[in-house]
């Protein structure tokens, strides 16, 4: 799978749960979504080898 993290490319050849891959990248699955194929996803979705996946850092305020 192909992940956009902070304009950065990485791949990742194996399937893995959406959890397993905010893991791997090192960051909180609390502070951010991910995105896989243009739908949004939970940390329990299995993402394919094929997919197009960004993670995107929620932003608050107030």
């Amino acid at each position: 799978m192909n992940v956009n993290w902070e304009g950065k490319e990485y791949v990742f050849e194996k399937p893995m749960l959406v959890s397993r891959l905010l893991e791997k990248l090192e960051v909180s699955k609390e502070g951010h979504l991910v995105v896989a194929n243009n739908r949004l996803v939970t940390e329990d979705h299995r993402l394919g080898a094929d997919d197009i996946v960004r993670v995107i850092r929620v932003v608050s305020g107030g």
